[in-house]
């Protein structure tokens, strides 16, 4: 059965349409990626998951059932726009937000403490969010929304404002709790993120769902339009190719833009006839170019 469903999802302010008939389904154990630009419901849709707000229209199913309020001990919410408060104390706010969760004060306690130490930062425990650098600040919301052991959690633009190594640690983290069963959606203006931890995705645009499914079943129905080619030496040649049409000089190499397959086999051929080849790639689209195209076509 899903962790959570959503079933012809709708949300109106006035003539607005914030959110327009959206469905997706997240497995436990699994992390879901939902996408969009600015202003295409993707805050609306979390919220109504959270029962902050409610839809005027369609379902939302939390292991089969609707929502209550005892499912709010079952989840967790990093918002984009963070809320611990900056002159009070981490473990004084976060262990007080767990008990809203449903944990005994001893419970929230020993929770905090393994993440202050999981996360190589004890002595946070008795600092105030204001003394916290901005990264810091950030993995304390993290360590709030998860301090209650979720079951369903709600991430959206978990990694803004930290440095490459604090975003490893923060997606082996959500890993980690994706392989114990945590189910999580996940939402982010990154697309590799979204492509190393998500199978599955729902990209909205202006409420309405563009692209979804799985991530590498949607990129077959994309064309492959891209050739790396590293060689030894210059090609010459490759701009006059049929079905070329564009070469980029790299450092080593090309990067070539094709609008036909067959391209990349005369690409191939005219390096190798003048020289070595060191690396040839038909290069898959990235889930940002296909999140551009999608959203550019539903704009036209």
């Amino acid at each position: 059965m899903e962790a959570l469903q959503l079933k012809q999802v709708v949300k109106q302010y006035g003539e607005k349409t914030a959110v327009n008939g959206i469905s997706l389904k997240v497995e436990q154990g699994e992390i879901y990626g939902l996408l969009g630009a600015n202003g295409a419901g993707k805050t609306t849709t979390m919220r109504m998951v959270l029962g902050l707000i409610y839809p005027d229209e369609g379902s939302i199913l939390y292991n089969g059932k609707p929502y209550s309020k005892e499912l709010q001990h079952l989840m967790g919410y990093l918002p984009e726009e963070r809320g611990l408060y900056p002159k009070v104390k981490v473990s004084d706010q976060i262990i007080y937000l767990a008990q809203l969760r449903g944990m005994s004060a001893s419970e929230a306690d020993k929770s905090l403490k393994y993440w202050l130490e999981r996360f190589d930062v004890p002595e946070y425990y008795n600092k105030k969010i204001e003394e916290l650098s901005k990264g810091n600040q950030q993995k304390m919301g993290f360590v709030a929304a998860v301090v209650h052991k979720p079951k369903i959690l709600i991430l959206d633009e978990a990694f803004s404002g930290l440095d490459p190594v604090n975003v490893e640690l923060l997606k082996d983290t959500v890993r980690e709790m994706r392989d114990l069963g945590t189910s999580i959606l996940f939402s982010t203006h990154r697309m590799e993120h979204v492509e190393e931890l998500c199978r599955n995705i729902t990209i909205l645009d202006r409420s309405n769902t563009v692209v979804q499914g799985d991530i590498r079943e949607i990129k077959k129905g994309y064309p492959r339009e891209e050739v790396v080619l590293r060689t030894a030496g210059e090609v010459n040649g490759l701009a006059e190719l049929a079905g070329v049409t564009g070469v980029q000089r790299q450092e080593r190499g090309y990067v070539l833009t094709i609008n036909d397959l067959g391209a990349a086999q005369r690409i191939l051929q005219l390096a190798v006839a003048q020289g070595e080849v060191e690396h040839f790639e038909i290069k898959e689209p990235t889930l940002n170019q296909i999140f551009i195209r999608a959203v550019g076509e539903s704009n036209e």
